[in-house]
């Protein structure tokens, strides 16, 4: 039977298969001569690959050098580049006790046919006699996948991590394992020659000693261990953002995560950078999946975060928590810095529009990244910054951002910067729509976000600002004594920089809540190096250089302490803040303060008079002078450690610390 445009029938005579008529195709003659007019022709010639592995190969193409090559370089430039490139890594990698450094390779092991035979680095060291000594390892290639992207680094953390999920924002969801934040119980610094005098050491240090042959001992541990792996991730990147003092770091590690997440805490060399990025000046092994030798001297637990300042290293054991290599680089350049005259800070930093520039600083709770975030201020950095004789910058090149009950309304930059390349650490989601539930705190509270500073869109990039206007000191005073803004000397400066106060809300069985003062030097003592007078000095130093003002801000409780008074309203807060970036706040009238003897403003824009003095706001005027006093007590307690180190001449600059603080 034809159809009624006669291009196919059924012809009952022709059987085919089963005794079933044929299908007939037939054209008619105008669509022949017209077929390119009528249908268009999308064939085009078959692939040429032969095997379906061979078409997949076709899909990638390779990266090309981006340095170009010059004439006089010769044919084998590039050749030379890449194997000074592995000649460096098989460095990083090799054991002391042997001669030779790993047999490392470029490329992914799952890809065996891009896998080229190499023969091992020669590599002398100082440190020992080399004796040979041949293992299993010495045997096999050690696959480095160096400086991935984002994307490769997915593919790998989804494909052989185990807690490696893409959530519905593009995340990459992933599990830290036992430890969900930092052990600083168990990091220790080797005490040689280089640390003995330099670095703070004793009651109230963070810094817990080693020996250098202990530190050794892990070391060989962790190469041990990751030279036994198929695969390491290796990148090479930079730390601090102005380039005049910035600093080479190499992260060795066993997990996509943890390579994916310095990818963006650490800043992203260009291709030509990485092309001659050379030595490092620092390196991290992390062996994180592997615990130490709890039978190794120094060893309290199985983890074991340890730093050697002279060979410029640091071990990973025992620990996948990757806030551990952040904040370890952190402490590295408290170190590092200082000797350069710069000063390295635990603060965040923004900048106007006229190039006014401050730093916040606070501990946890007292609102530094809800006041440091400004939609009319460009961020320059959430944490981590230096400043030296060109300036501030951001050390790092990205966010670390708690995640603990977030949400779009109140903190829509963080909400936003959580897409495609983000780490989203230890959280818990959907089964079926993968949307993080980020009130949910099954895994742990400390549920954080590592992503680039560039998904901030506010960001000034480069990371880089003038010197500092002014230094906001934010506490939440639960006592309620404190004022909502203070007018600092450069001394009373130094004094509540190094006391680094805030006050928590503990709650007790019978329901009874009280505060509970907390001190960290200078704001961050788990990463400090050197003693807190140290900082401070630096800190008063630069100010008085650039005429930057110091501040004290309190973002705790009015006309009572906790659970009579009330908290400071945020609205208020951002009204002294603007006060203090336009500069209207160093005109107002000042008076001051009993105990404490701070300066405090008689009327600021936008916030009610009396609020400013403490005094006014108490009913029970011998609650709040008993209060004053028992506050004024613990700050005298915390400061009693740092009277053991003098500074200035004649012990004269400690003495005018003291001076600074609470007197009765």
């Amino acid at each position: 039977m034809a159809t009624e445009n006669g291009e196919f029938s059924f012809n009952s005579s022709v059987r085919g298969r089963f005794g079933l008529p044929k299908i007939q195709t037939h054209k008619k003659a105008e669509d022949v001569e017209t077929n390119k007019e009528i249908c268009h022709d999308d064939s085009a010639q078959p692939v040429k690959a032969q095997t379906v592995d061979e078409l997949h190969s076709l899909q990638k193409k390779k990266s090309a050098p981006t340095t170009p090559l010059t004439a006089t370089q010769g044919p084998f430039a590039e050749e030379d580049r890449q194997k000074q490139q592995l000649q460096s890594i098989s460095a990083s990698l090799a054991s002391l006790t042997r001669e030779t450094g790993p047999k490392v390779v470029k490329g992914d092991p799952a890809r065996t046919a891009e896998t080229p035979r190499v023969s091992a680095v020669s590599l002398q060291h100082h440190h020992f006699s080399p004796t040979l000594n041949i293992s299993d390892s010495a045997l096999k290639f050690t696959h480095i996948l160096y400086n991935l992207s984002p994307a490769e680094l997915y593919e790998q953390a989804i494909k052989y991590e185990k807690g490696s999920f893409i959530t519905s924002s593009g995340a990459l969801a992933t599990l830290s394992g036992a430890k969900t934040g930092r052990s600083p119980r168990d990091k220790r610094v080797v005490k040689d020659e280089t640390t003995d005098d330099d670095l703070w050491w004793g009651k109230g240090s963070p810094n817990i000693e080693m020996d250098e042959h202990t530190f050794l001992v892990n070391r060989e541990r962790a190469v041990d261990y990751l030279c036994s792996l198929e695969k390491v991730f290796v990148n090479d990147q930079f730390l601090n953002w102005d380039p005049e003092h910035r600093i080479k770091v190499r992260i060795v590690s066993a997990r996509a995560y943890h390579s994916l997440f310095m990818h963006n805490m650490c800043i992203r060399p260009t291709p030509e950078e990485l092309e001659n990025f050379g030595t490092p000046d620092f390196t991290i092994y992390n062996a994180g999946q592997f615990p130490c030798n709890r039978y190794t001297h120094y060893m309290t637990s199985s983890t074991s975060i340890d730093l050697n300042l002279a060979r410029r290293e640091m071990v990973i054991l025992g620990t996948q928590y990757a806030g551990e290599m952040k904040k370890g680089l952190f402490s590295v350049m408290h170190y590092l810095m200082p000797k350069r005259q710069i000063l390295s800070l635990h603060s965040g930093c923004n900048m106007g529009k006229d190039g006014d520039v401050a730093l916040f600083f606070g501990l946890s709770g007292t609102g530094k990244t809800t006041l440091s975030t400004d939609h009319n201020r460009y961020l320059i950095g959430d944490d981590e910054h230096c400043w030296s004789d060109n300036g501030v910058s951001n050390i790092e090149g990205g966010c670390y951002a708690k995640c603990v009950d977030l949400s779009r309304e109140k903190e829509p930059d963080i909400w936003n910067a959580i897409k495609f390349g983000t780490v989203l650490e230890n959280v818990v989601f959907d089964e079926h729509t993968r949307e993080v539930e980020y009130s949910d705190k099954s895994v742990t509270e400390n549920t954080r976000a590592a992503y680039p500073i560039e998904f901030i869109p506010n960001a000034k990039i480069p990371c880089v600002g003038p010197h500092p206007k002014n230094v906001i000191l934010l506490a939440c005073d639960a006592f309620g004594v404190l004022p909502p803004v203070s007018k600092l000397s450069l001394a009373q400066t130094m004094y509540h920089f190094i006391s680094g106060y805030t006050a928590l809300v503990a709650g007790t069985e019978d329901g009874i809540k009280e505060p509970t003062a907390t001190f960290s030097a200078c704001f961050g003592a788990a990463f400090i190096m050197l003693h807190p007078t140290k900082y401070a000095a630096m800190l008063a130093e630069k100010m008085q250089k650039h005429g930057a003002t110091g501040w004290l801000v309190n973002t705790g409780w009015s006309g009572g302490s906790y659970g009579s008074g009330s908290r400071i309203k945020l609205a208020y807060t951002r009204k002294i803040i603007d006060a203090i970036h336009s500069g209207t706040l160093l005109e107002a009238n000042y008076t001051k303060t009993e105990i404490f003897g701070l300066e405090i403003p008689t009327e600021i824009e936008g916030v009610p008079s009396e609020i400013l003095d403490p005094a006014n706001t108490w009913s029970d005027k011998n609650a709040y002078k008993d209060t004053l006093l028992k506050l004024g007590g613990l700050f005298k307690k915390n400061f009693e450690v740092f009277l053991n180190y003098k500074i200035g001449a004649d012990n004269t600059l400690t003495e005018e610390i003291l001076e600074a603080g609470p007197k009765f």
